[in-house]
């Protein structure tokens, strides 16, 4: 495995109060430029604060190689939209961008959009999407598309992307649908951590937070203390779960154990609706550990949820330094 290593993308914490989201956002973006992070979640949907491509805007203008890893989803743009962003932000800036490609998963937010096509359609729309975009960002002539739900005709992006500078995708779903528009298309392939840790890993990308500390005991009773159950918290879930029809949320939501695992599995952020993910739970040592065999395992790319304090971010930097893959 010499030469390998993971690339990181830290999410903050879910984030309720737009006062505070752009400060909380931009400090974890600068911690993880200066930490060696490849770039920063931006999340996209109805209720997002800010819109991630001028969100991406902000922080490569605040920051000196961060590559910000943005949400897409068809309903909001064409795929000729979206590459003239790309390209715009090569121009700019010189800066790669990687795309976390998404279907949207409220189902008010799809109706109140217009949008009733169904969760398998949107995945097909997804798949032209990832396609035709990449035509237009490669292709030194104009581009022809004929799909269900894309045509163009003779459409050209100019100046074409340098190489160097095209996207990489990532696809985040857990339904057949995403995995066979994943595979057709060729985009990183994200799940979320199992709960056994050490079976079920058929990605090489991996959603999930981690709390770290010196000593096994003192990770787990702080992340207890950070991470509080809450009545209240979880009835908000249950009610966002009678508004998706997303199949990742429903195999967390399944398994609703909020118990600190003895092999530091924790669901419990995501049952109180303060985490989009598992968390894993441990010392330095373990997580280092379990991080250097999940890349031993194909693992190549990981979703990181943080919480956006500076203490707590340089416990996660101690745990992926130990791994040797960061």
């Amino acid at each position: 495995m010499t030469g390998r290593r993971l690339r990181v993308f830290p999410a903050i914490s879910r984030n309720r109060d737009p006062k505070s989201y752009v400060g909380e956002l931009m400090r974890v973006a600068q911690f993880a430029d200066r930490n060696g992070f490849e770039g920063i979640l931006l999340f996209e949907g109805n209720d997002v604060f800010v819109e991630p491509w001028a969100m991406a805007q902000h922080v490569i203008a605040e920051t000196t190689r961060s590559s910000p890893l943005i949400a897409v989803n068809p309903i909001y743009m064409h795929p000729f939209t979206a590459a003239k962003f790309v390209s715009s932000f090569a121009q700019l800036h010189g800066r790669k961008i990687y795309l976390n490609m998404i279907t949207g998963t409220a189902v008010s937010d799809l109706q109140g959009l217009g949008d009733d096509q169904s969760h398998g359609d949107r995945y097909v729309r997804l798949g032209e999407f990832v396609a035709l975009m990449r035509q237009l960002l490669a292709s030194p002539r104009p581009v022809n598309f004929d799909g269900r739900f894309y045509r163009a005709s003779h459409l050209q992006l100019r100046p074409r992307l340098p190489t160097d500078l095209m996207p990489e995708f990532l696809i985040a779903g857990q339904s057949e649908a995403a995995l066979r528009v994943a595979k057709e298309t060729g985009c990183i392939k994200m799940q979320m951590l199992p709960p056994d840790l050490d079976r079920g890993l058929n990605a090489p990308g991996m959603n999930f937070g981690i709390f770290a500390r010196e000593s096994r005991e003192a990770a787990r009773q702080a992340a207890k203390t950070r991470f509080r159950d809450n009545p209240d918290d979880r009835e908000l879930l249950s009610l966002t779960m009678e508004n998706t029809d997303s199949v990742w949320k429903r195999h967390l939501y399944d398994g609703r154990s909020g118990e600190l695992q003895e092999n530091g599995y924790w669901l419990l952020p995501f049952l109180t609706f303060q985490a989009d993910c598992p968390y894993l739970v441990g010392s330095y040592a373990e997580i280092g550990a379990k991080l250097k065999e999940f890349a031993s395992k194909g693992l190549t790319t990981i979703m990181l949820d943080m919480v956006a304090d500076e203490t707590e971010m340089q416990h996660v930097c101690k745990a992926l330094a130990v791994s040797g893959m960061f």
